[in-house]
């Protein structure tokens, strides 16, 4: 998703460019269909590295991705976010020394505990080009000792997507159709849903929330095996309730987001999202690598207990127009392409 902004900009400039995907989440049939969603074009590599340990992961994607670079002998590699995979390519390009740039530098959460943290920290200190999100983030890398003229603050590459995709997501209308306001829910974190204490006391939190109110909850595979392993199953009372409904597309989620009167995540990407689209939002986390969402947007960072989440849910409301974030402007493709192509310096 991340990747498509800055590849159209890329491709209209005439660019060359190569785009490798890792396989890293999704099966093939399941990748096709979310490449194609987004208008992402076809990948010239595919890894098809798959899900796996974290070692497992990060050491596939290091030992495919090297004979690509060895190949294509490109001038620079572009990571995005924190996955393993990302990690692991800045690891192979750096010791082959080819410059290295991060798209969504400088995020921070602070809280070592969790896998993306590393691989944040890490591949920062791996960059020669450090493309930041926010003032924050730039903030944060210079506390760390990263020279100035290494990081550009060019806003918010996924703000790009939900602008691209948004007039579809608007058209398209309600998926599923219902009346009347409802809650969005995802959960998928290790933290929220691998403890068996932690996940019923969340999906107790919610079943009692769906008496008052109808709840939508795509459930990430993940979590609906740690459900079902629990023997959980929603309630439904009186046209309200909870639906439980299979992954969607990214554009059917921007249209379940801006039908919603609130949302209750634990995903990084939704947090920034609902702040663009002034929906409230939930964060079921203790912490949060992107603070700007919770000082300037709608996000609330709410810890994983059913009285904490039901009171908050009660308080919430929302605003009468969006929160104006700097440079969440639909246009950090082209200043990140400005960047690389023409050497121009964004502070």
């Amino acid at each position: 998703m991340k990747l498509a902004p800055l590849a159209h900009e890329l491709s209209r400039r005439s660019t060359p460019h190569i785009i490798v995907h890792t396989g890293q989440h999704y099966d093939a049939e399941m990748s096709e269909s979310f490449l194609e969603s987004l208008g992402i074009p076809e990948p010239d590599y595919n890894l098809a590295v798959g899900s796996a340990s974290h070692a497992q992961q990060t050491a596939a994607v290091m030992q495919r991705f090297e004979p690509v670079l060895l190949e294509a002998k490109p001038d620079i590699v572009l990571v995005y976010g924190d996955v393993n995979s990302t990690i692991a390519a800045a690891l192979v390009a750096a010791k082959l020394g080819i410059r290295v740039g991060h798209v969504e530098a400088g995020l921070r959460s602070r809280d070592w505990t969790m896998p993306e943290e590393i691989n944040r920290v890490l591949t920062d200190r791996l960059s020669t080009l450090l493309f930041t999100p926010s003032r924050d983030a730039a903030d944060n890398l210079r506390a760390e000792g990263i020279p100035a003229e290494r990081v550009h603050f060019v806003g918010n590459i996924m703000i790009d997507s939900l602008v691209a995709l948004l007039p579809k997501a608007r058209a398209q209308g309600r998926i599923p159709p219902t009346d009347g306001p409802y809650v969005l829910v995802t959960l998928h974190r290790p933290a929220n849903v691998d403890d068996p204490a932690t996940l019923r006391e969340l999906l107790e939190a919610l079943s009692e929330l769906s008496r008052e109110r109808r709840i939508l909850f795509p459930v990430h595979p993940r979590t609906r095996a740690r459900m079902e392993a629990l023997g959980w199953r929603p309630e439904s009372q009186n046209g309200n309730g909870m639906q439980l409904l299979d992954p969607v597309p990214y554009e059917a989620m921007l249209s379940l987001m801006l039908g919603s009167d609130l949302v209750i995540t634990d995903s990084g990407g939704l947090q920034e999202e609902t702040t663009f689209l002034g929906v409230p939002c939930l964060t079921v986390r203790p912490n949060t690598e992107r603070p700007i969402t919770c000082t300037e947007g709608t996000n609330r960072l709410v810890p994983a207990h059913r009285a904490a989440l039901l009171a908050a849910a009660q308080q919430v409301h929302r605003h009468s127009s969006p929160p104006v974030i700097e440079r969440w402007d639909g246009r950090t493709a082209q200043r990140i392409a400005a960047v690389l192509c023409d050497g121009v310096r964004f502070a």
